[in-house]
């Protein structure tokens, strides 16, 4: 089972803030794994919390931002063509040599995208949310992201970035992923 790492708020844009700085560490943990398998396993465990936490907002946040922020297809439609490239890019890496330079020099840029896309999430769809909305919208969010997270593909999945197709295609996907999780992690 997929943890979500982060101390439980009500608050949902402090919650997402959490995650995006537990994302920020765990990369660092996976630069400064001292092993291959090191290396690996902090991947895995980052890769799974990417794939939730960015399920977990197309399912939930930005529709609502759409709603509620200013401009809010065109700043979400930005994010969701950022979260479609960081699917691609992290099916890739989970393909490679986690003990090859080039590994590390795709991780890096990797890094950069996912912190530069934090980032633009936080400046322009979080905070705009947390003034536009009530503690208890933001409590229920909240909630409706935990949710989210707990049944939400473990893994990348290029072209599901939409609320619409998380709800269709998420459950399966996630279902296998899960699988495979477990599957793999008997194997090692």
């Amino acid at each position: 089972m997929v943890e979500t790492f982060v101390q439980s708020t009500d608050d949902v844009v402090r919650f997402l803030k959490d995650q995006h700085n537990l994302i920020k560490d765990m990369f660092e943990e996976v630069f400064s794994a001292s092993s291959e398998e090191a290396r690996g396993k902090a991947f895995t465990e980052l890769r799974q919390l990417l794939a939730v936490h960015e399920t977990a907002e197309e399912m939930v946040v930005h529709p609502r931002a759409r709603q509620e922020v200013d401009g809010g297809d065109e700043v979400v439609d930005a994010r969701l063509a950022e979260e479609h490239d960081a699917k691609e890019q992290l099916s890739k890496l989970e393909g490679m040599d986690f003990g090859s330079p080039e590994f590390l020099e795709e991780l890096a840029t990797f890094r950069d995208a996912v912190v530069h896309h934090a980032e633009l999430e936080e400046s322009e769809e979080f905070d705009k949310l947390a003034r536009e909305l009530d503690a208890d919208d933001l409590k229920r969010l909240a909630a409706a992201v935990r949710a989210a997270e707990a049944i939400a593909p473990t893994r990348p999945h290029p072209g599901v970035e939409s609320a619409k197709l998380n709800f269709a295609v998420g459950p399966f996907a996630s279902m296998i992923d899960r699988a495979r999780d477990v599957i793999g992690a008997a194997l090692r």
